[in-house]
Formats: C-alpha cells, sequence, structure tokens
C-alpha cells in the first residue's frame, strides 16, 4: 500500500483554512491568475461567522472598506448578508467614523461559498493539512492527513484558532478548533520542525439566546440606520428589510454572581494561562478589573433573518454552564432567558508575526505566507485583510513579481502590517483609529482615492470603471483644493457620483490644514521607504549602536528605514545611525567598479 498520493496538479497557491482570511487569501490568488488550492476540514463551515454576527466597527469599519477597493471580497459579501447598519461616531469628525454592519451568519457563510465555488482557477478540498515539505530553503508540497500530498509553489497558513485549539468551559476543557469542531494539531508540529516556534493565546464568546425567551418590551431598541450605507463600491443599494437590535445592561447580582464562581472560572483559577484580547474582555474580566463600573451595556443582536437565535454582545465568558445561566437571568429583560448555545473560552496557537517580512512571507521558509489570527490577530476584519495581502502577494511570489506593501500613511491595512511585523504581540491584537497617526488622511469615505490604484493595477478591479474614477478623482482632488468643479460628467448613481466627489472634497478641505500637516510628516518618511536594508545587512558592523537597538534589529529584519523607525525602543538617534550606515553601504556599491 502507498504511503501517500501524490495530486496530478500542481499548485502556485495552497490556502490552508477557509476562514475570513482563507476565503480572501484564496480569491484574491485565483481573481490574478495564480492556480490555487484551498484546503478546509469542513465544506460547511466556509466562512463561518464563529463569534458575533456583525462586519466592520471603529478602524474595522475602515479597514473593510480598503479591502474592497483593493479587490477584497468581504466587504460585497456583509452587504449581501446585511440585516442592521450603524455608522459609528457620526456626532465625532470624519476620521473616526466607521460602518458597521450586522449580518445574518448563514446567509454571509452561504454566499461567500457560492463565490468561491464559482471562481476559476480555484479548487476547493475538504481535508486537513498536516505538514509542510520543505525542498531547500523553500515550500514544495503540502501534505495531509489523509496522506494526500499537493505540489505547489506557495502556501498561505490561515488556520484561525484551529492549531491545538482547546476549548474551556468553567473547570472542564476538551479539544476543538470551534466549538463543534475538531482542532488541527499536526501542522504546529511540522512548523516547528521547520524551526518556526509556536506560542498560545486565547479568545472567547458569549452565550446565545432563545428570541422567544427574551423580554425586549423592557429593553432599549436599536434602530438600524435609515439610509444604510454599502461597504462595497460594487453595490448599488441595500435591499434586505433591515432589523433592530436591543440593548441592556448587567446588575450588582450579576457581578455577585460572577465574584461568586472566579473558583471555577478557567482565567482565575490558573486553568488558562494564555492571554486574551484586551479590547474585547470576558465580562468576569469586567467586572474584576474594573470594579467601580456597577453595570455594563449588553447589547442583544440577532444572527440572521430566519432564526430566533441571538448573539449577547458584552457576556463573553468561559464560567460554568450553571453560572452562565444564573449570570444572564440576573439582566434584564433576560430574567426568563434560555441558553441555547454556552459561551466558552479557546487556546490555540499562533506565530511570532516578526519572523515574517512585510509581504507577510516568512523569513525561514520562503514561500510560505500566514495570515489572520496565526499572527496574533483577533477580528474578521484584520484576518481577512491579512489573507488577501498574503494571497496577493503569494501569486505575485510565483510570477517573481515585487509583492504589494502598503504604507502607514496609506491604509490601516498597512498600519496594521507594520505593527505586526515591527512589534510582534503579547495579547490578541485589534483594530482601532488611535493606532493610525496619519488617521485624518485615512477615512472610511477616502479609501477608494487612497487605494484605486492598486485594485486596478492589479487587475482585481476592472478596467473599464477607471475612466470614471478617474473623472471622479479629479473632481474630489479639485473640490479639496478650494476650486468650483463641473459636477455633470459624473454619474448620478454608483460609488462614484458628483454627490461623493462633494462630500469627499469638502471633508479635506474643512481639515486641509491638519491634512497637509500629515503630508508632510509622510513626505519625509517616504524618503525613508526607499531606502531599503538589506537582508544580510550586518548590524554588528555600526559601532555606535546600542546592543539593545541591534538585537531588536537582528530580529525584526526590517526592510527598509521606515519600517525600522517603527520598532519600539529604537531612538532617533538609533535611525539615523542606521540611516548614514545604509547609506555609505549603497554609496559604496555604486562606487565599486
Amino acid at each position: 500500500m502507498k504511503k501517500y498520493f501524490v495530486f496530478p496538479k500542481k499548485f502556485d497557491v495552497i490556502v490552508i483554512g477557509a476562514g475570513h482570511a482563507g476565503c480572501e487569501a484564496a480569491l484574491a490568488a485565483a481573481r490574478t491568475g495564480a492556480e490555487t488550492l484551498l484546503l478546509t476540514q469542513s465544506l460547511d463551515s466556509i466562512a463561518r461567522m464563529s463569534c458575533n454576527p456583525s462586519i466592520g466597527g471603529v478602524g474595522k469599519g475602515q479597514i473593510v472598506k480598503e479591502l474592497d477597493i483593493l479587490g477584497g471580497e468581504m466587504g460585497r459579501n456583509a452587504d449581501k448578508a446585511m440585516l442592521g447598519c450603524h455608522m459609528l461616531n457620526t456626532s465625532r469628525g470624519p476620521a473616526v467614523r466607521s460602518p458597521r454592519a450586522q449580518c445574518d451568519k448563514k446567509l454571509y457563510q452561504s454566499e461567500m461559498k457560492r463565490t468561491l465555488e464559482k471562481q476559476p482557477g480555484l479548487m476547493i478540498m475538504q481535508d486537513e493539512a498536516a505538514r509542510i515539505i520543505p525542498k531547500g530553503q523553500k515550500i514544495s508540497m503540502v501534505e495531509t492527513v489523509r496522506g494526500t500530498r499537493y505540489l505547489t509553489k506557495t502556501a498561505v497558513i490561515a488556520s484561525g484558532t484551529f492549531l491545538r485549539g482547546t476549548i474551556h468551559i468553567g473547570l472542564r476543557s476538551f479539544r476543538g478548533g470551534r466549538y463543534d469542531d475538531p482542532a488541527a494539531d499536526l501542522l504546529s508540529l511540522s512548523l516547528e520542525d521547520l524551526g518556526i516556534k509556536t506560542k498560545r493565546l486565547k479568545t472567547g464568546t458569549p452565550m446565545r439566546l432563545n428570541a422567544r425567551s427574551i423580554d425586549f418590551s423592557v429593553c432599549e431598541e436599536q434602530l438600524p440606520d435609515e439610509n444604510p450605507q454599502p461597504f462595497s463600491w460594487r453595490t448599488p443599494v441595500i435591499t434586505n428589510k433591515l432589523l433592530s437590535c436591543a440593548i441592556t445592561r448587567t446588575t450588582a447580582s450579576t457581578a455577585e454572581i460572577i465574584r461568586s464562581s472566579l473558583d471555577e472560572s478557567p482565567l482565575y483559577s490558573g486553568k488558562i494561562k494564555s492571554v486574551g484580547p484586551r479590547y474585547c474582555p470576558s465580562i468576569e474580566d469586567k467586572v474584576v478589573k474594573f470594579p467601580h463600573h456597577l453595570e455594563h451595556h449588553i447589547f442583544l443582536e440577532p444572527e440572521g433573518f430566519d432564526t430566533n437565535e441571538y448573539y449577547v454582545n458584552g457576556l463573553s465568558t468561559s464560567l460554568p454552564e450553571h453560572t452562565q445561566w444564573d449570570m444572564v437571568h440576573s439582566v434584564k429583560g433576560l430574567e426568563k432567558a434560555e441558553i441555547i448555545r454556552p459561551g466558552y473560552a479557546i487556546e490555540y496557537d499562533y506565530f511570532d508575526p516578526q519572523g515574517l517580512d512585510y509581504s507577510l512571507q516568512s523569513r525561514i521558509l520562503r514561500g510560505l505566507f500566514f495570515a489572520g489570527q496565526v499572527n496574533g490577530t483577533t477580528g474578521y476584519e484584520e484576518a481577512a485583510a491579512q489573507g488577501f495581502m498574503a494571497g496577493l502577494n503569494a501569486a505575485k511570489f510565483c510570477k517573481g513579481e515585487e509583492p504589494l506593501i502598503l504604507r502607514r500613511d496609506e491604509a490601516y491595512i498597512g498600519v496594521m502590517i507594520d505593527d505586526l511585523i515591527s512589534s510582534g504581540v503579547d495579547e490578541p491584537y485589534r483594530m482601532f483609529t488611535s493606532r493610525a497617526e496619519y488617521r485624518l488622511m485615512l477615512r472610511q469615505d477616502n479609501a477608494d482615492l487612497r487605494l484605486a490604484k492598486y485594485g486596478f493595477d492589479s487587475g482585481l478591479i476592472p478596467a473599464c470603471h477607471k475612466e470614471t474614477f478617474l473623472r471622479y478623482e479629479e473632481a474630489a482632488h479639485a473640490i479639496s483644493a478650494g476650486f468650483s468643479f463641473d459636477l455633470s460628467n459624473l454619474p448620478e448613481s454608483g460609488p462614484w457620483t458628483g454627490a461623493r466627489a462633494l462630500e469627499t472634497g469638502n471633508i479635506e478641505k474643512e481639515y486641509g490644514v491638519y491634512i497637509k500637516r500629515n503630508q508632510i510628516e509622510a513626505e519625509k518618511m517616504k524618503r525613508f521607504v526607499n531606502l531599503k536594508i538589506p537582508d544580510d545587512f550586518d548590524y554588528a558592523g555600526i559601532i555606535s549602536l546600542s546592543n539593545e537597538a541591534r538585537q531588536k534589529l537582528i530580529k525584526v529584519r526590517p526592510g527598509t528605514i521606515a519600517q525600522a523607525s517603527h520598532i519600539p525602543g529604537l531612538t532617533p538617534a538609533d535611525i539615523q545611525l542606521l540611516w548614514i550606515s545604509i547609506e555609505s553601504l549603497h554609496n559604496f556599491k555604486k562606487k565599486r567598479p
């Protein structure tokens, strides 16, 4: 009997995992001409919204808009499945306004699966990746638990929370990548054998309730926006009939129930040893760390048009099931609520993103890319954006093309990837507008002005739209500069209308002084961007550099001076020394015959 079966077709890109990162990676690679294989444990779990039923939010909504204009699918898919919509922070400035939409989970999943199945150049296979097989310093094959070997030029690891996943409910724990899906144990071992170190993180999810058991009459109704704005430039209008959410609050009784059960909490008994997301804490963390808050908001969100299942946003927990029932019944409007899925925590493997270059490719094994929660991030949006960039850059790697690397002044996606590579993570990374020093330039309304050029260049945005976009771009820039402009040559409907050009142009004009200041700073950084640091550069040769700075530079191996400047702990003097050394090296090479 053969030990393994070599699949007869060779692939350019193999994507491992079909969550939000994996779906975007597979589509980006296939749509740019790479022969692509998407491997997933279950075809029925493709694009599953494992936790909350929403897309977008503060900082995250900007990422979805950026991803969409680059050619990604999340925004368009969210528009198809939208059941509620809010533009957040409308009372504040345009730099922090962020779109967020509740989605029908099953509809989101089925629409994304359909999109993948229809994509030319993309094959989907139900199987579990078990081993990465190199040839020299490059990836050669992916082997699955069934003993099938797939020849490939590149692979994207986008396995979410599945690598050696362990689920916790109270002091009981069991293996799983999600509550009802098995963990993937072998792939981590294979990567460790290659010298790629694993670490552990933790995340969690709240219980789900039966809507028939909720007393909505005592809750505050949260209506959707009257004129819902699509995420995607390809969506002309939202046609779904949108639903309301409900708001309630925990009570003093809730806090007392939680405090009295901490000895059964895996978080506080020491059973969970890894770190969870700071900005999306469990309810037990909120009660312990913020005892002065007597109550906490709870958002009750429908999970679909055709289900009674409600997501309890704000009650993420890993407390025992009996405590979850008592806790829920202490909340106003939930006194008789029925839990139909308990909340739980999950620990999983991730890989230090400082082991990647800025294309999201491993520094240890060429052709191996990483995206999503395996890089230490949390959230659908962060995962999807990384998946897109990894899939696109894997396809470019196959063609011998330069990768697409977005700067911090160009996109939140650029901010996120730079943060991950230069700083690493010691807790799950979540995007916020406050992470972007150029956030006035990185608004949700101007994502197309910033990034459409890359979508057109890659062919992911059809060329037939380019002329209209360029007219729109010209109009918006003219208005922002204070010139009157004839908008009659722009369409009255669609993504690039005269009304939109007027709105965006006026925002740019209103904040012109501050944006100009941002642009001057960004231009200074661009001088650094073009000054590349060789992969094999000898940092030990910079005699005046401190040991700490030298160690950080050797660990991160930044590709440019600009990237080096964002490494925590490096001083302006360190950067200046590095700059002088690189300039000297370049000048020396120019003079050499």
